[in-house]
Formats: C-alpha cells, structure tokens, sequence
C-alpha cells in the first residue's frame, strides 16, 4: 500500500511540476507580448503627436496665404478692385 500512494504522490509532484513550468512559460508569453504593446503604443503616441505638429504648421494663416498667392495667383481685395451690388426699389 505505501508503494502505491508513494507513485500517486510523485504523479502528483510531476503533474504540478509540469504545470508550474507551463504557468511560467504562459507568464513570461504574455509578458513579452505586453512589452511589444506598450511599445507600440508608445511608438503611436510619437506618431500622433508628429501628426498633431504638422497639422498646426499646416494650418497657420500665413502658411496658407503664401500658398495661395504663389499657386493660385490670388491676390488680396483692395478698394479700387470691390464692386458693391445694390438693390434697387421696384
């Protein structure tokens, strides 16, 4: 009888065993995916801030009145050059 619960038990210390080895090997797993995420994320963060700069420079007045007088040709609106439009009484 104690040869029998002497290999129960040592089954028993192998299956645990076993599983200890695999909970760790799950753990390190899953630690390293959490690592490549943050890294991602951090490296997304780098990206939307580069994004959020570039929107600013992009939008300034003076960046686009440039633009437009050089690629349009457009000009600004002086007094001499506005026709004004009235009404007239029918």
């Amino acid at each position: 009888m104690s040869g029998r619960i002497n290999f129960i038990l040592t089954v028993a210390l192998v299956a645990c065993a076993l599983l200890l080895v695999n909970a760790q090997y799950q753990a390190r797993r899953l630690f390293i995916e959490l690592e490549r995420a943050q890294a991602a994320a951090r490296q997304l963060e780098i990206e939307w801030s580069q994004l959020q700069l570039d929107q600013s420079t992009l939008a300034k007045h003076a960046r686009i009145e440039t633009n437009a007088r050089r690629d349009l040709g457009m000009v600004p609106v002086t007094p001499a050059r506005t026709q004004y439009l009235t009404m007239g009484a029918n």
